[in-house]
């Protein structure tokens, strides 16, 4: 998932809750205590109440508007798009799947519950055969059942790449590894679902039938990119701005960039739905340009939360740390922040010249700059996520990220950068989203410690709400030579594949929505992920991650700044709030409420 999601993408948190523990008591989050309210007499839960569990549960009551702000719109909301975190998070309003994240805080919220089934799959045939049937009662926005129909011909979206492109495609891959089947808009049989690896024998009925196992697969099912889509309704496109609802509210308006606004959908039947309680009858979104205007608003109580969960500016922190803490939790995310070298953009095309950077950077700075230990994270010292079986945390560090260079190696930088054949440094472009101050900084830090090896790099900000089509795109990137590109992944689903996949794979470099940014093409990195798809047993996987995660450090890819950490903020009015695993440590949307809905 990408850095919004996530990717992403169904996340899990980093770290121990004791670790969590320890860090929140040092000295740049003050005291302040779990259970009381910090503090505070602002009627909040106090500091770190909903981090992992649940603040003010039994508050929360029916109706109201609840207000999400937000520094930055989706990527897509189209559900076959849409690859940020915090898009997947908030679909589930409007989108249900056969099988989705539990509405639960912490670990469990990473696991999968029957959301449109009746239960988790059924799987025969050595694991290659996956059957559901759907609940009664389950419908679209206008009465009309969902059918096992609408589900399958939701997913084969995810093939019309040339049109909607973007969003995951694990589906594709599992399904139909020989690329054989063109997507319905090239469909050829009358009913546009000419799809062979997916069998729907009744309405009620759906059957998976994979060319090969994948012990994954049914995550993939959870994923949003799997939510039914109704042929009828299908604008292509054009889908992303009005959605067809299968959930418990349906797009009113979308202003891209400016608003969004959802109702109630009255034939929605909370009996068909075991995971969502539906609280306020509407939900909106303010899209701001502005960051700290962000922060304000929400300080200021206009606003309920940050959609985009991705942590409070630097500015707004601070006020709010010293000011609202009961309004504040301090999670770990699944996430990875890091700069990433496009091998098409000269001379990071040479192995030893991607070293340079990795030596010259100031990792302390780079954590700074992305808010310290407590807001920032710990330094990231390799590129599989502590969350993911197989990693080995701060204790993989091929660099010395965290030891001897996290100040920065000046000379053996500049030894790197003699053996790439420009001892005396070069010239290259970073690029950064416009909307994230937090990144800008790190770009700004990154700069810095550039210079002091005769590195001159530019600072290229875009706009963030064009990720997939500006450093998506390899062509682009190359035409504005885009040597260094600032980002954060999270798990898809808690492992490798879920991880690493759209970002190392050869088969996910794309010309349109790319993700593998480094553009790695290495044999040896797809045949590990050939293997662990066929692996079935945990130890054998853990070990094949390991692998993978040691082949992609070794390339000198990836620059990795911080095993993220965020301050997030809960506004006095919201209710039923938890921090999820699921969603790489956000608070879970599907069942928020309000204390007062009249507010």
């Amino acid at each position: 998932m990408t850095t919004q999601r996530t990717s992403g993408r169904r996340k899990q948190a980093l770290a121990a809750a004791a670790a969590v523990a320890a860090l929140l008591t040092t000295a740049a989050c003050g005291g302040g205590s779990d259970d009381g309210d910090g503090g505070s007499k602002n009627g909040a839960a106090g500091f770190d109440a909903a981090n992992n569990k649940v603040a003010q549960a039994s508050l929360a009551k029916k109706g109201g508007t609840l207000k999400f702000g937000a520094a930055q719109d989706a990527d897509s909301w189209d559900t076959t798009r849409g690859y940020y975190g915090m898009m997947w998070n908030f679909a589930r309003y409007y989108s249900r799947q056969l099988v989705t994240n539990k509405a639960e805080p912490g670990k469990a919220g990473a696991e999968l519950t029957p959301d449109l089934a009746t239960g988790l799959a059924k799987v025969t045939d050595d694991g290659k055969t996956y059957t559901y049937t759907l609940r009664d009662g389950v419908t679209w926005e206008d009465g009309k059942p969902i059918t096992s129909k609408d589900v399958k011909y939701g997913i084969e979206r995810v093939w019309a790449q040339d049109v909607l492109s973007g969003g995951p495609t694990y589906l594709k891959d599992v399904l139909d590894p020989n690329g054989t089947y063109k997507g319905p808009y090239k469909d050829t049989s009358a009913d546009k679902l000419g799809l062979k690896a997916i069998e729907t024998p009744d309405d009620k009925t759906i059957v998976f039938k994979l060319p090969k196992a994948n012990s994954d697969f049914e995550e993939m099912l959870g994923l949003i990119s799997a939510s039914p889509v109704r042929q009828d309704k299908d604008t292509k496109a054009k889908y992303q701005l009005h959605p067809f609802s299968s959930g418990p509210y349906k797009f009113e308006s979308y202003n891209p960039g400016k608003d969004l606004t959802l109702v109630r959908n009255t034939s929605w039947k909370q009996e068909s739905d075991p995971v969502r309680k539906a609280y306020p009858d509407k939900i909106t979104i303010q899209f701001f340009s502005d960051a700290n205007q962000l922060d304000q608003r929400l300080i200021s109580g206009d606003l309920d939360l940050d959609l985009n969960q991705t942590g409070m500016s630097p500015q707004g922190r601070t006020t709010a740390l010293k000011q609202h803490k009961a309004n504040l939790d301090n999670p770990v995310s699944g996430y990875i922040r890091y700069a990433v070298f496009p091998q098409s953009v000269k001379p990071f095309d040479n192995i030893e010249c991607r070293k340079a950077v990795i030596y010259g950077a100031d990792h302390v700075s780079l954590q700074t700059a992305r808010g310290g230990p407590v807001a920032g994270g710990d330094i990231g010292t390799n590129m599989l996520p502590p969350s993911v079986p197989g990693s080995e945390g701060q204790k993989y560090d091929p660099y010395e990220l965290n030891g001897a260079n996290k100040n920065g190696n000046v000379a053996k930088a500049k030894e790197a950068l003699k053996a790439c054949g420009q001892p005396n440094g070069f010239k290259t472009t970073i690029a950064v989203r416009n909307n994230k101050p937090v990144e800008v900084a790190t770009a700004q830090s990154l700069q810095a410690s550039l210079k002091k090896i005769g590195i001159t790099a530019e600072i290229d900000q875009y706009d963030g709400s064009q990720t997939s089509g500006i450093i998506g795109s390899p062509e682009n990137v190359k035409k504005k030579g885009y040597g260094i590109i600032i980002m954060g992944w999270g798990p898809d689903f808690p492992s490798v594949q879920g991880y690493g996949l759209p970002l190392w794979s050869s088969k996910y470099i794309q010309q349109s929505g790319n993700n593998n940014y480094a553009l790695i093409n290495d044999k040896t990195i797809d045949g590990l992920f050939d293997s662990y798809v066929n692996t079935l047993d945990d130890a054998g996987k853990a070990k094949i991650a390991t692998e993978i995660n040691h082949k992609v450090m070794e390339g000198a890819y990836y620059l990795p700044f911080v095993f993220e950490k965020f301050i997030n903020w809960r506004s006095d009015n919201l209710a039923n709030v938890y921090t999820t695993d699921g969603y790489s440590g956000q608070y879970d949307f599907v069942n928020l409420g309000l204390k007062n809905p009249q507010k």
